[in-house]
């Protein structure tokens, strides 16, 4: 008897909600940059109400529920890492921006420097994404380049006037 495939996740699933941040993984092209877009008012939410702490445990707590929501995603999608999941993109981007104040300039460097490190994924970014598949494999390749861009964004930020 040959297994069938589970049903489609709904789009107002708790687990697709967060997996795709509220549908915006959706987007048609980039995907992972309509995720990043999309953290953004939520850290400066965060980080204004409640400081730049508060955004790291913001994304620690988003790291924590992606894994569960990612996995949930992929195995309905039968995929390894769906496109259309960008909840790991959202707890990257909150880590990059952890190390800087809620300002334009500063949020704009860390969008910058968040997309290009979760692009390019150096090491150990691009072994985990193309090793691990599970909701923790898709979540561990974005926190590594979020904290890339953390450090680099917290150097930039140190040493301009």
């Amino acid at each position: 008897m040959s297994e069938s495939a589970p049903p489609p996740l709904s789009p107002w699933h708790p687990a697709a909600l967060l997996a795709t941040w509220f549908g915006s993984g959706l987007l048609p092209y980039a995907p992972g940059t309509w995720g990043s877009l999309a953290a953004l008012p939520f850290a400066w939410i965060i980080a204004s109400l409640w400081g730049q702490w508060a955004l790291l445990v913001a994304a620690g707590l988003a790291f924590a529920v992606g894994i569960w929501a990612a996995d949930i995603y992929a195995r309905r999608s039968r995929k390894g890492d769906p496109p259309a999941v960008v909840i790991d993109e959202v707890a990257g981007q909150w880590l990059a921006l952890a190390v800087v104040p809620p300002d334009a300039l500063p949020y704009a460097l860390g969008f910058m420097l968040f997309r290009v490190f979760d692009i390019v994924k150096p090491w150990p970014a691009g072994a985990i994404d193309r090793r691990l598949k599970s909701g923790f494999g898709i979540m561990l390749d974005d926190i590594v380049a979020g904290a890339y861009a953390a450090i680099l964004l917290w150097l930039i930020m140190w040493a301009l006037p």
